[in-house]
């Protein structure tokens, strides 16, 4: 064990009052896959089934660990509290025997999450118990994986994830999703919605050349040990933990794709965080939001010419940077100037040692959350959103970007064609460079 794992393991991770309980066989696994579960009685079974028909070879060296959670009474629903134990009496009769499942008890009287907490802190919960038991084993390629209790994969999903894990560059990566789609056509066209908001935002930034183009479902993060404690491990924010922990994660090293397998994340109604896909869905379904909507294709254009011109002119005062921002679009200097830019820029000039530092420690100030609020910034003041498929239209036209299949003419396609474009264009996001 290395100095620097070893300080995580002492300094940051969860204490022990949620000891590991179920399946201890497995004493020195390869990999490790954290499963936070709340009131999932009827869907965590499912998922545990789609991994039981993973290669039985890679299933014997990997443990689950099944993280059952909730906050108190006074702040949960009874419900949700009563299908936790429900989860909890089953997984104590050691379901799936051809997997390796333990779990640990965040739900019980005493054992729950703090007021505010949620997924962020279950995730952390589970992923630094996957950290110490991963520290001693003897793989070469240790990965810590993240899977929700909704959530289903494909049969090739180990196979995929461990031939990652030998890569020379392994670090942290997402894996390939895709949202089923329910049988009711209105969820339809609410999944549909969301997920062309999801690629259009991935491709876009792709487009942009920034480096936090990725996706950020936590059902589809994987990380090295040495990954996660050099960003201090899990976040514990009740919702967009995964965003924030991949933003670090590309602060330290590089996140790579899983694009030869498909993890199928829930699309069902959620109440469990304040955004994401379950918000999304919920709030298609009532109507209150037009959803067909996504951020202007041209703001995108000027973060591609804001990133290049930093990136040509790295020795360059930031009055003369700012110069050049006012003139790709004034407000894009109006934006830097609320961010401090001049203040920031020589510092980060002073601190680098050389030009690919300075880069580097560029993008790490101007990072994935600043870039949303540039994004923001300029749907507010200049760039308000665009009907989603005028988007595609404009950076496709734009960009002279191969990747998007043809893309249909009118804002407001049927829903068939709608879902045969999405199925196109998952086919050929595939084929993005990293």
């Amino acid at each position: 064990m290395t100095p620097k794992l070893q300080a995580y393991l002492s300094k940051r991770a969860e204490p022990v009052r949620y000891p590991l309980e179920g399946d201890s066989a497995l004493e020195h696994p390869k990999a490790v896959i954290v499963i936070p579960a709340l009131a999932e009685a009827d869907n965590l079974p499912h998922t545990l089934e789609s991994l039981a028909h993973c290669t039985p070879d890679l299933l014997a060296q990997t443990l689950i660990i099944v993280v059952v959670n909730n906050r108190d009474a006074a702040q949960v629903d009874a419900d949700a509290i009563d299908n936790n134990q429900r989860t909890l009496a089953w997984l104590r009769t050691k379901p799936c025997p051809n997997l390796h499942i333990a779990y640990i008890d965040a739900a019980s009287p005493g054992r729950e999450l703090k007021p505010k907490e949620g997924v962020g802190a279950a995730r952390k919960i589970g992923m630094d118990r996957a950290f110490a038991c991963l520290l001693n084993t003897d793989s070469d390629s240790p990965l810590i994986i993240c899977l929700d209790a909704d959530t289903r994969v494909q049969p090739n999903y180990l196979e995929a994830v461990y031939r990652y894990a030998k890569r020379s560059d392994a670090w942290a990566g997402v894996i390939d999703y895709a949202h089923p789609l329910p049988e009711d056509p209105q969820e339809q066209a609410a999944i549909v919605s969301y997920e062309l908001f999801l690629r259009y935002q991935h491709l876009a930034l792709h487009g942009a050349k920034s480096p936090y183009a990725f996706h950020t479902i936590g059902s589809t993060i994987v990380c090295t040990p040495r990954a996660y404690a050099a960003v201090s491990g899990m976040n514990r924010r009740a919702a967009g933990e995964d965003f924030y922990f991949l933003q670090q994660l590309a602060k330290t090293g590089t996140i790579g794709f899983i694009r030869d397998t498909t993890v199928y994340p829930s699309a069902r109604i959620s109440w469990r965080v304040p955004f994401g896909t379950g918000k999304r869905v919920g709030r298609f379904i009532e109507a209150t939001h037009e959803e067909y909507r996504v951020y202007h294709a041209e703001s995108y254009a000027i973060l591609k010419a804001w990133l290049s011109t930093v990136e040509a002119h790295l020795e360059t005062t930031a009055d003369e940077l700012l110069k050049q921002a006012e003139a790709i679009h004034p407000e894009l200097r109006h934006f830097l100037e609320h961010q401090a830019f001049a203040e920031h820029w020589p510092k980060l000039q002073h601190q680098a040692p050389n030009l690919d530092q300075l880069r580097a420690q560029f993008h790490r100030w101007f990072d994935g959350f600043k870039t949303l609020k540039l994004i923001h910034h300029l749907r507010d003041h200049t760039h308000p959103d665009q009907p989603t498929f005028e988007a595609y239209r404009a950076f496709s036209t734009h960009r002279k970007e191969t990747t998007i299949p043809a893309i249909p003419e009118s804002d407001t396609p049927p829903l068939p064609v709608q879902i045969e474009f999405l199925t196109h264009l998952r086919v050929a996001m595939r084929k993005l460079n990293d």
